[in-house]
């Protein structure tokens, strides 16, 4: 009997994929734990709000940190998330030669309506495995904000945060790392009335 193993990649190995046209900016995939997964479609409602959370978040943070939409972050040792948006240290250039890492992560932030079992789970652990201190699902079923805070590692072995928080549509929230400035959640959820 023989045992089926599935590939893993390593990040070496993702990026010489794109550099030999195996894999291109149109092929929506991400590199989470060494395999290769095909990103959900996205709906017109989580692209209104991705596009309103990421120009709220510009307009707020101005030059105190560089607001990423849709782009890599690199999470070793094999995985390369795309995240809806990453709120990340420094200048835009600083990140010429290498995507932002963990050290340089303020916030991560997935949009989520089909994909939000994914980003609870998955995402979530793969987050806290990672140490990152703060994500955010802006959870388009619910019409709530989810953050999670503080990663930890449970007794079986398992990542998870320490704490959920639920920010409401009609109220704001601190921005980690500026605890000057609070996203206005009424400027990033799509608008009731223009639902069908």
């Amino acid at each position: 009997m023989t045992t089926v193993t599935p590939k893993r990649f390593t990040l070496a190995e993702f990026h010489r994929l794109m550099e030999l046209g195996f894999l291109t900016e149109d092929d929506r995939v991400e590199l989470i734990r060494g395999e290769l997964i095909e990103m959900a479609a996205k709906g017109t409602r989580h692209s209104v709000c991705n596009t309103k959370l990421s120009k709220e978040l510009e307009r707020l943070l101005g030059d105190r940190a560089v607001v990423r939409v849709q782009e890599p972050v690199v999470l070793l040792p094999n995985s390369e998330p795309e995240p809806d948006v990453a709120l990340v240290r420094g200048q835009a250039d600083d990140y010429l030669s290498n995507h932002p890492q963990p050290e340089d992560i303020f916030l991560l932030i997935e949009v989520a309506d089909s994909s939000l079992d994914y980003d609870q789970s998955t995402k979530l652990e793969l987050y806290a495995e990672n140490g990152i201190q703060d994500y955010w699902i802006v959870n388009l079923v619910a019409n709530q904000l989810e953050c999670y805070s503080q990663p930890y590692l449970n007794e079986q072995g398992k990542y998870g945060d320490r704490l959920k928080q639920i920010a409401l549509r009609h109220e704001s929230i601190a921005i980690p790392g500026f605890v000057d400035l609070s996203l206005d959640l009424d400027k990033v959820f799509p608008s009731l009335r223009n639902q069908k």
